[in-house]
């Protein structure tokens, strides 16, 4: 069955992991994402390992999993977009994409003709999108952005880490590239709604996003308690700023996840709980008040906790339908029944294995489902099927940009 964006044709120019997931979640919704990559290196994450990728015999290959996280379902084309010859494969492709992505700095492809003017002109139904540290204007847009930096300056930092006079407390970022991450969401919801939009209008359009915008909107509720209330948020740890008890509790044997989200939850906790007591109690009878007095809250469940096991707790508390959750490590994640039963391991083709396993989308569709079809590429793996049935090139041609280091 053909995948919805089955018509789609991207123009994958961006590297590392914002652009990529954005490429790759179109290529799992069924468009043709074309992945241009320098010859001989290609992404810088292909590089990124250990581990990489084991082959049909065990033996170690050059295929990083940081790469194949975020690049599956493209096609690879190597292209040396410096070159004159380059540069015009870039144009006659985007001629017939629908969308381009890309995430060099400000201005730098503007001097090889593929800058989003230049490319729009060739194809005005086009849609191109630009992803940068800090955006297209202002005075940090000339300056280079990663996403450990981004983190920090974009304020999640401030909010992720036990606090300053706790043990161990400072600033900690989260375990996962997530502005990158999101920035590539981001990026895939705005070249959809680009799209929906040429449908009525005819015409592609640009799209600037930046890792930082990016990140001060993820920023979500505590961006807000301080824009309304006007209260700089500190690091609560595990806690939640707005909900109380919303946290990591020690018990028995681990760590129990309480993720008490009303009043009748809490209640229901504390006679699990064996202190009923606590739910009538006026310091803690709302989550206004629990909030208010957190501290005193939290002294007196921490004991309480302790005294049983995960699995305990687990099993009571999900009987009268309280929140809870372990803290799984990531292979306990894909031990987990209901991970195997949706089948978020997917294992996929590649030329260097028959069955690479893959994170599944969690998109699901019932008329056009989410298609593996391949993991990601071997560096320029497509390159002469590409020029072959895309712009018509013979294997004389071929074979003459291959001599001069073009493709």
């Amino acid at each position: 069955m053909p995948g919805a964006l089955s018509h789609i044709k991207v123009l994958d120019l961006s590297r590392v992991l914002a652009g990529p997931w954005c490429g790759q979640l179109l290529a799992d919704l069924g468009a043709e994402v074309i992945k241009v990559e320098r010859p001989g290196v290609g992404d810088d994450t292909r590089g990124w390992g250990p581990p990489y990728l084991k082959d049909r015999s065990g033996a170690e290959t050059k295929e990083s999993a940081y790469f194949l996280s975020a690049n599956r379902g493209k096609k690879s084309l190597t292209l040396d977009i410096s070159t004159p010859e380059g540069q015009d494969i870039v144009k006659k492709l985007a001629a017939e994409c629908d969308i381009v992505l890309e995430n060099y700095k400000v201005g730098a492809l503007a001097k090889y003709g593929l800058d989003q003017a230049s490319l729009r002109a060739i194809n005005p139904r086009l849609i191109y999108c630009s992803i940068t540290g800090f955006g297209q204007d202002g005075p940090d847009a000339q300056r280079a952005g990663y996403d450990f930096m981004i983190q920090g300056m974009g304020g999640l930092m401030s909010i992720t880490g036990q606090p300053d006079e706790v043990a161990g407390g400072g600033p900690v970022k989260v375990g996962v590239a997530v502005t990158d991450v999101m920035t590539g969401m981001y990026a895939s919801v705005a070249v959809l709604a680009a799209l929906a939009q040429r449908e009525v209008s005819g015409a592609g359009q640009y799209i600037d996003l930046a890792l930082f915008d990016v990140q001060v909107a993820m920023l979500a509720n505590q961006a807000s308690n301080y824009l309304v209330g006007n209260v700089v948020p500190g690091r609560l740890g595990n806690a939640h700023p707005n909900i109380v008890p919303y946290q990591a509790f020690a018990t028995a044997d681990g760590h129990l996840i309480l993720a008490v989200g009303n009043d009748r939850q809490f209640n229901s906790f504390c006679q699990v709980a064996g202190h009923p007591e606590w739910g009538s109690n006026e310091l803690f009878a709302t989550n206004a008040m629990r909030v208010r007095h957190r501290v005193e809250l939290i002294a007196l469940l921490e004991p309480v906790l302790q005294e049983r096991t995960t699995r305990q707790w687990l099993d009571q508390l999900e009987a009268v339908g309280v929140p809870c959750g372990p803290i799984n490590t990531i292979a306990q994640v894909f031990e987990e029944p209901q991970a195997r039963h949706r089948q978020l391991a997917v294992p996929l083709p590649h030329a260097l294995h028959d069955a690479v396993a893959s994170v599944a989308n969690p998109i699901r569709m019932s008329d056009t489902p989410v298609a593996y079809d391949r993991a990601a590429p071997l560096l320029g793996e497509h390159t002469h099927e590409i020029l072959q049935e895309r712009l018509h090139l013979d294997r004389e041609q071929i074979d003459r940009l291959q001599r001069q280091g073009v493709i």
